[in-house]
C-alpha cells in the first residue's frame, strides 16, 4: 500500500515494537468484521506490527479474506468505516506467481501469514530483519524506494520461511 499525499506528512520511520499494536489491530478487526459481516472469512493481523519484538513502520496491516470479491460492495463497506480505496490499477488485484489474489486461501494470503509466523518463531531472523529495516530507513525516506529496496531481501527471507514451514509442518489455516 502506498499512502495518499496527506499521509506522507509524518515521514517514514521504523520504530521499536509497540506492545499496543495488537490492541490497535483488534479494534480495526472489530470494525472490519462489523462492516463486512459474513463476507469476511478471516481477518488477520499481518506485516511487521504483528510480530512481537520486530521494529516496524507504525502502520497496522490487516489482511481480510473473502470467499468472493465484490469490489464495489466491499469498498463501499470500507468507505463507510473511514477507509479510502487507492485509485491505481495495481490496487485492484494482488499479483502472485499463480495469478490474482481473490480468495481467502490464496498463495498471497498464505505468504503474509508465513512471513508473520516465521518471524514470530525465529528470534535470529526477526532480529536480522528488524536491523535491516532500521538501516534501510536511514538510507531512504521515500516510501516507494524503501519498499523496492525490501523486495529482494524479502524474497530471500521467504526462502528461509518456506524451509521453516517444511521442517515444522506449518500450515496457514
Amino acid at each position: 500500500m502506498v499512502p495518499f499525499p496527506d499521509e506522507l506528512a509524518r515521514g517514514l520511520a521504523v520504530v521499536t515494537y509497540d506492545p499496543g499494536w495488537p490492541a490497535e489491530f483488534a479494534a480495526l478487526a472489530s470494525r472490519v468484521t462489523a462492516a463486512l459481516g459474513p463476507m469476511a472469512v478471516r481477518v488477520e493481523h499481518v506485516g511487521s506490527t504483528s510480530i512481537p519484538g520486530l521494529a516496524a513502520k507504525d502502520c497496522i496491516d490487516v489482511q481480510v479474506g473473502v470467499h468472493a470479491l465484490d469490489e464495489q460492495l466491499i469498498s463501499g463497506r470500507f468507505a463507510e468505516i473511514g477507509f479510502r480505496l487507492r485509485p491505481e490499477p495495481w490496487n485492484r488485484v494482488e499479483g502472485t506467481p499463480g495469478g490474482p489474489c481473490l480468495a481467502a486461501a490464496s498463495e498471497a494470503a498464505r505468504g503474509k501469514l508465513l512471513f508473520r509466523d516465521f518471524l514470530r518463531a525465529d528470534d535470529t531472523a526477526r532480529e536480522a530483519w528488524g536491523g535491516f529495516k532500521r538501516r534501510l530507513v536511514l538510507m531512504t525516506t521515500d516510501l516507494y524506494e524503501y519498499g523496492q529496496a525490501k523486495a529482494g531481501p524479502t524474497q530471500i527471507l521467504m526462502i528461509a520461511a518456506e524451509d521453516w514451514a517444511s521442517r515444522t509442518g506449518w500450515t496457514p489455516f
